[in-house]
């Protein structure tokens, strides 16, 4: 009966993970209630991963990347990529994928992808290579070169600390770096040799062309004795039916309205909504529609003119998950949202009940200098050329000083590893690099609560005996194959678990049948959780990883795109692993 209830909530989990209706906190937290009520587990066992240290170690080093973002030393980095001198395409990836491969070593992927994008699209610009040949490979090496030390992925933190729970000792940070290298190597070369001529090559359009916001957008004329005469602009009838108020050109000087400003007699207003509903109240707001001047209002060389950009939604934002509308966009930034580009699609209607999801790009309009705003931002990312802020570039140094002595002291074991990332951790918060309330929102609390409760999860398994049943079914279907060809069976299925789980998810659920099987085949149970660790983090065949989500948008991508350039390296990669690893990690070693 326990099997049964461990295996239907692995399956429940799984369809969950995917849809994400619900969030995998929730998920993970509704689960260890189950397993406890259940008998299962008891709740020291349920939430003894919470306190364990490489959960402490995970949030330090969310904290240490957030310093090291907030410090502008990336600042400095991101500055001096976007100077690099045009080049050719090869040119170009000879050194910006080892380069980001190095970062990712040591720094979260998904960060460092989104500190990367605007200067490489600065280096697209002025190389006039299309952004579709640069994002994809610098994606996929940030998330191939996250696999050169332990601290590179939250994947490798979540295994390294399992096996140290089951009694194998915890890997080092430096112990997976030879075949990280060559897994990078081999990607290199991949892409020079033949990714880069699977690579689309899409040209960046317009800006209302891409987000194909012409047919929305009208120019209307308030008529005299029009009843939206002395209404403030986004009080009136016209913004309550669901227009929103882009501009106005009163006596041939363009503006952008604030909070109190109002119509007057003959105003030209730009407004962005369905024609057709504006045509509905164009007798009742006594205003006349005028024939598309577009060009008019996005031409004109006034210092106080409206610009168009565009800006991406990153993945720590705290505008995810909430409306155009409840964030209050117009009143914190200064800036109207005029359409929504989602994986392929654009939004244009209705964009204030949008929830807003990572890797979004808006169209935004505002003014120079309240899109410049967005140089400080952390929950929008500029795509417009990079420029440094001077004024963020304070006490980086001691920032990467203080991350360096925590790896070199914790790698030598000089102090514990968590006690040493933490101290560093610390630090940053002493010397006021970041703020405590900023280092605890910076930190990824549903990551943490799905790695220990998946860790749980394994303690379930245990208990249940479901890793044994599931292990023995497991090896009877490939044993033929014998321990390597059974290890190649749960690389293939944690390859395929990613692609609707998260990363660690899917090693966490992968990981504890994984040793079963190799105690029961009495093989070196390291080999097999290096493999499932390992081949969790090049599952590259479709957007779904964060890094990917990121570049999807403003490289212009389709679905298409990741599994053509994708599923041939992640398959690579994987015969990479399938030999290597027994090199790197014999299987005829065997637990004491």
């Amino acid at each position: 009966m326990e099997i049964a209830i461990v295996i239907g909530l692995l399956v429940l989990a799984v369809v969950l993970f995917s849809t994400e209706k619900f969030s995998v906190d929730v998920v993970t937290v509704f689960m260890l209630i189950v397993l406890v009520l259940t008998g299962i587990i008891d709740s020291k066992e349920a939430f003894a991963a919470f306190s364990s240290d490489f959960i402490v170690m995970l949030a330090a080093i969310f904290v240490l990347t957030s310093a090291i973002e907030t410090s502008g030393v990336m600042d400095v980095l991101s500055d001096s990529v976007s100077k690099t001198r045009a080049a050719k395409l090869v040119g170009v990836l000879l050194w910006i994928m080892p380069f980001t491969a190095f970062l990712s070593a040591f720094m979260n992927n998904t960060t460092l992808t989104a500190l990367l994008i605007p200067p490489l699209l600065s280096i697209a610009r002025k190389s006039n290579i299309n952004p579709s040949k640069l994002l994809m490979p610098m994606a996929f090496a940030n998330i191939v070169g996250g696999n050169w030390t332990i601290i590179g992925t939250s994947t490798n933190i979540a295994v390294s600390g399992y096996l140290a729970k089951e009694g194998f000792g915890q890997l080092g940070i430096f112990s997976i770096m030879p075949i990280g290298l060559i897994m990078s190597g081999v990607y290199m070369v991949y892409m020079i040799a033949i990714g880069r001529f699977l690579l689309p090559d899409r040209a960046p359009g317009k800006l209302l062309e891409d987000y194909k916001v012409r047919e929305y957008m009208s120019e209307v004329k308030i008529l005299t004795g029009s009843g939206l005469v002395g209404q403030k602009v986004y009080e009136s009838s016209l913004a309550n039916s669901g227009f929103r108020i882009l501009g106005i050109i009163r006596n041939e000087h363009k503006f952008y309205p604030g909070w109190n400003s109002t119509f007057q007699e003959d105003d030209l207003v730009l407004v962005n909504g369905n024609v057709k509903d504006l045509l509905a109240v164009k007798e009742k707001s006594g205003i006349d529609i005028r024939a598309d001047t577009l060009d008019v209002f996005y031409s004109a060389a006034s210092k106080d003119s409206m610009q168009l950009s565009e800006v991406l939604i990153p993945a720590k934002s705290r505008l995810i998950g909430n409306t155009v509308k409840a964030t209050k966009f117009r009143e914190h930034y200064g800036l109207v949202v005029v359409a929504i580009h989602r994986s392929g699609l654009n939004l244009t209607q209705k964009i204030g009940s949008v929830r807003l999801q990572v890797g979004d790009m808006l169209l935004v309009q505002g003014t120079a200098e309240k899109i410049a705003d967005f140089h400080d931002q952390h929950n929008l990312l500029l795509l417009d050329d990079y420029q440094i802020n001077p004024n963020r570039v304070r006490k980086g140094i001691i920032t990467m000083v203080l991350f360096v002595l925590a790896v070199v002291l914790g790698s030598l074991e000089i102090i514990p590893l968590d006690i040493a990332f933490l101290s560093a951790a610390l630090g940053t918060v002493l010397l006021k690099v970041i703020k405590p309330e900023e280092a605890y929102l910076n930190i990824d609390w549903r990551l943490l609560v799905l790695i220990a409760g998946m860790t749980a999860f394994g303690t379930a398994m245990k208990n249940s005996g479901a890793d044994l049943w599931i292990s023995n079914g497991f090896i009877s279907v490939f044993d033929r194959f014998g321990p390597t060809g059974i290890m190649l069976g749960f690389m293939i299925i944690t390859v395929l678990l990613t692609q609707p789980m998260s990363n660690a998810a899917a090693a966490l659920v992968v990981l504890p049948v994984a040793l079963q099987s190799a105690a029961s085949l009495k093989v070196n149970p390291v080999t097999f959780a290096i493999a499932v660790m390992l081949s969790a983090s090049i599952s590259i065949i479709t957007p779904f990883e964060p890094s990917c989500i990121l570049i999807y948008g403003p490289g212009k991508y389709k679905f298409i795109d990741f599994i053509r350039v994708g599923g041939l390296l992640t398959l690579i990669l994987m015969a990479v692993i399938f030999f290597l690893v027994p090199v790197f990690w014999p299987l005829s070693m065997v637990k004491p």
